[in-house]
């Protein structure tokens, strides 16, 4: 059971977190093998880009905007934001010349595992919320008893749902320090 529960839980989460490092580092190997170490410098366009736009799951969530199904967009924001951060890594490189710029990386990382723990304790409640809930009613108890008994599985849902409390100022301290090296290079790139 318990290699089960890695297996189809964990790992999942695990390998997306290692494709986007190894991936990231594998196309930022080629462009040095190629000589166009200065396509990764245009790329955080990209991605900022890419997690900007996932922020729509977090806007129509919020009732911000009413367009767009929410597991759809959820879906959307999962997808935007790793081929996003993959962009922006690449962008980062293995170049240690901008404190700002790698600080700002590291709490991208740690937003993006926030967001597959996150994906992962929410999806695993749900799966054992579900499952004790279908094993009651085979059980034969009566919808009023099932709620009764449902109740404090419920409340233990609700609490995991409150982990975006946490990843909400994981997101806003990355924002910040996304915005503060976007600023510093807007006004020291040399433009001319």
């Amino acid at each position: 059971m318990r290699a089960n529960l890695i297996t189809r839980q964990v790992l999942p989460s695990l390998l997306a977190f290692s494709a986007l490092v190894a991936g990231a580092l594998l196309i930022d190997a080629a462009l040095h093998l190629l000589n166009a170490v200065w396509i990764g410098r245009y790329l955080g366009i990209p991605g900022t880009l890419l997690i900007i736009l996932s922020f729509g799951y977090s806007l129509r969530k919020r009732k911000l905007i009413s367009t767009g199904h929410p597991a759809q967009l959820l879906r959307w924001h999962e997808r935007m934001a790793w081929l996003g951060s993959l962009l922006v890594l690449v962008h980062a490189g293995i170049h240690f010349n901008a404190i700002l710029g790698w600080l700002a990386v590291a709490a991208m990382l740690v937003n993006v595992g926030s967001g597959l723990t996150g994906k992962f304790l929410l999806d695993r409640s749900r799966k054992k919320l579900e499952e004790a809930k279908q094993r009651m009613h085979q059980q034969g108890i009566t919808p009023e008893a099932l709620d009764n008994k449902m109740y404090w599985d419920s409340l233990t849902f609700d609490v995991v749902k409150q982990w975006r409390a946490v990843h909400f100022p994981i997101t806003l301290a990355f924002v910040v320090l996304a915005l503060a090296h976007i600023i510093a290079i807007a006004l020291f790139w040399g433009w001319k």
